[in-house]
């Protein structure tokens, strides 16, 4: 499978959350339960929605925009735009094309491109069309800790030969939330979809009676400080830790040699109850300082979305549900497709804010 399938946009498209209804008619209720569905009572998934709608944009106008562009840098490279697509795993389940339709679009589109370690496509083929479109934005590569060090120095050798220009250690789920609507909706992996790049079998639990399959069988295999600074001595990638909710342990991490940060709640699947993204990003730029790269993902779904996460001090930001979205009706036409609504969103949102460059869009940006 090196190309992926060209199909028709629904119609009636006009921005991003258009897709929605589109998806939920072509997934059954068990994969819907998984996509949208967060933890216990997804207070945190929808705050991190309502989060940006609470935001209000300051404009300035009668501003000179001539030659305005939403060009950037990032870990000292240049993006067309500031967006990602973020980690979301077993893409295969919303469309048979998987991950492959994102690699494609995201390369079509200029943007930059997370795979996530239980991606159901191979690395190197995800990969492929993104090194062929010179102004593709970053690609990264998404992990979770395996208690199998040999195998993690393998996996991240294979990721640095495919071309991946940095690591992305998810820290905020070394156990699934308590996801309530999956349970319902008895979400199981089907056979023919699995982590293609992760192979083989987890380690069974060893308990003794009376032991906790959590605290005394799944914890200590869970990553560590001293997992922080074994991957910085065995990959010569930058570091990124996805999902640092607290500015003691951002600094930690920096003082361990890790480059920069995803602020993210996990899209409200792990922990419920934490604060939006919207909410968490602020304090932590003002921690760390201007020089270190964060990007935020949660509830992004509109251009001014992204322009206020800029505004609040994000480098970059993560795309998420709205692009599987998007993938499940329509394949990687459908994801390039929301890619350009949101880019053109973002320039237009810029236009009537006054905004030439994103370095314009500072706090002052926003209506307190």
């Amino acid at each position: 499978m090196s190309a992926p399938r060209i199909e028709a946009l629904p119609e009636g498209v006009a921005n991003l959350a258009d897709f929605e209804a589109a998806a939920r008619a072509r997934l059954d209720d068990k994969a819907w339960a998984y996509l949208v569905g967060g933890a216990a009572d997804e207070i945190t998934r929808d705050a991190n929605r309502s989060a940006w709608d609470r935001i209000r944009l300051h404009p300035r106008v009668l501003r000179d925009l001539s030659g305005g562009h939403t060009r950037t840098t990032l870990l000292g490279r240049t993006l067309q735009w500031p967006v990602l697509l973020a980690p979301i795993a077993y893409q295969r389940l919303f469309h048979a094309d998987g991950e492959l339709a994102i690699g494609h679009a995201a390369a079509a589109q200029c943007a930059g491109l997370i795979l996530s370690a239980q991606s159901s496509v191979e690395m190197e083929a995800v990969a492929a069309p993104m090194h062929a479109e010179p102004e593709a934005g970053p690609l990264w590569f998404q992990l979770y800790w395996r208690d199998d060090r040999e195998f993690m120095q393998a996996l991240i050798q294979r990721v640095e030969a495919a071309g991946y220009q940095a690591l992305v250690l998810t820290v905020d789920a070394p156990v699934h939330g308590a996801r309530d609507r999956e349970r319902r909706a008895g979400f199981q992996l089907p056979d023919d979809i699995r982590a293609v790049n992760l192979g083989g079998r987890k380690k069974p639990l060893d308990l003794r009676p009376g032991q906790s399959a959590l605290f005394d069988g799944l914890m200590p295999r869970a990553a560590t400080w001293r997992e922080i600074d074994w991957l910085r001595e065995h990959s010569k990638l930058p570091l990124l830790l996805k999902g640092v909710a607290h500015a003691d342990d951002a600094r930690e991490a920096l003082a361990r040699g890790v480059t920069g940060f995803v602020v993210s709640n996990h899209g409200g699947r792990a922990l419920d109850t934490l604060p939006a993204t919207a909410e968490l990003l602020p304090p932590l730029r003002a921690a760390l300082g201007p020089e270190v790269p964060l990007l935020v993902d949660g509830g992004i779904r509109r251009g001014t979305d992204v322009l206020k996460a800029i505004a609040l001090g994000a480098d970059a930001v993560l795309l998420g549900r709205p692009y599987v979205h998007a993938l499940a009706a329509a394949g990687a036409l459908g994801v390039a497709h929301a890619l350009r609504l949101l880019r053109d969103e973002l320039e237009i949102a810029m236009a009537l804010s006054g905004c030439r460059t994103l370095a314009d869009a500072g706090p002052p940006l926003l209506f307190d």
